[in-house]
């Protein structure tokens, strides 16, 4: 086998008893068919109330409603933040569903490790809203922020998921307009290629806990009405012009479909001349680092801390 660039890290752990566990309750709850857009309504009303019921955020976690330009959104702070540390953060949810605790959890989680505040945008959902509204939703809070003061030094842009695409595509039309970049960008199991052409998307299907290629067509639809659409970088940030973007990390799993759009994306921003670390953990579920009881969680949150304060120069 040939040995991965410089830029690749395959974590060296076998799965933990917990992330076995949680794929078997993940292919027998989360990997729901979807066979027309009428079953998105009812799957995210099943979705919210798992959230609401199942995630909880730590007591000492203030979470702020504020409208964003017209966009609503939410400050996660707490005792410890530092008010000129900001994470912009773009939920995942197949650009579809919303998952309000699970993510305040997460982002919390980052938070507390970096000593940062954070700003979670309820960007609109698809069907009822597809393309563009997400990603006019997300840039027009990134331009808020800098508005209202926020240094773009000092901030970092996050997300997992369809929020993995947003948060590129929010880099690529800030970039395109010439505004002010963010000190670094990370990227949890991020979906940058809506084409679904990867070679992993046909490896793991069937065998990826979560996701399932039928289900992600129904919801590409949901997303973007023409096929012809599918290329625009705006819509698969993967197919962007990388040069001059900030420093990416990128975090996936070894047997989850989207794991070779963060290996692509990883080695054309390498080509690009990016700064830039992938990092491939064993057997984890998509999106791993929400389930806050996987040991690999918490590594994991460990890793990009120590990517964000080397980027950033933010301190203990």
């Amino acid at each position: 086998m040939d040995k991965p660039p410089d830029y690749h890290r395959r974590i060296a752990l076998s799965p933990s008893w917990r992330t076995r566990a949680l794929n078997t309750l993940l292919r027998l709850t989360m990997r729901r068919r979807i066979t027309q857009e009428s079953d998105v309504s009812a799957l995210r009303r099943e979705y919210e109330e798992i959230d609401a019921r199942h995630f909880q955020v730590a007591p000492d976690v203030q979470r702020t409603p504020v409208d964003c330009d017209g966009v609503p959104a939410e400050w996660i702070t707490l005792p410890d933040s530092r008010h000129e540390r900001v994470m912009l953060y773009l939920h995942g949810g197949s650009f579809a569903f919303r998952f309000p605790n699970a993510h305040a959890a997460l982002v919390s989680r980052l938070c507390r490790r970096l000593g940062a505040r954070a700003l979670v945008p309820d960007y609109r959902l698809a069907p009822e809203h597809p393309f563009p509204a997400a990603p006019d939703d997300c840039h027009r809070v990134y331009r808020a922020l800098i508005a209202q003061g926020v240094v773009p030094a000092s901030m970092v842009l996050a997300g997992d998921s369809a929020g993995g695409n947003l948060a590129l595509v929010t880099i690529h039309r800030a970039k395109a307009a010439g505004e002010p970049l963010p000190s670094c960008v990370v990227l949890l199991s991020p979906a940058l290629d809506c084409t679904l052409t990867s070679p992993s998307m046909a490896d793991y299907d069937g065998h990826d806990p979560m996701l399932q290629l039928s289900t992600l067509l129904v919801l590409r639809r949901c997303y973007v009405r023409s096929p012809h659409q599918y290329l625009l970088p705006d819509v698969s940030p993967l197919f962007a012009d990388f040069r001059g973007f900030p420093p990416l990390f990128l975090q996936a799993g070894s047997g989850e479909m989207l794991r070779d759009e963060a290996v692509r994306a990883a080695d054309k921003a390498h080509l690009a001349g990016v700064d830039v670390e992938l990092e491939i953990w064993p057997e984890v579920p998509h999106a791993f680092q929400v389930a806050d009881f996987l040991p690999e969680a918490t590594s994991a949150i460990d890793h990009i801390a120590r990517f964000v304060r080397t980027r950033t120069g933010w301190g203990d």
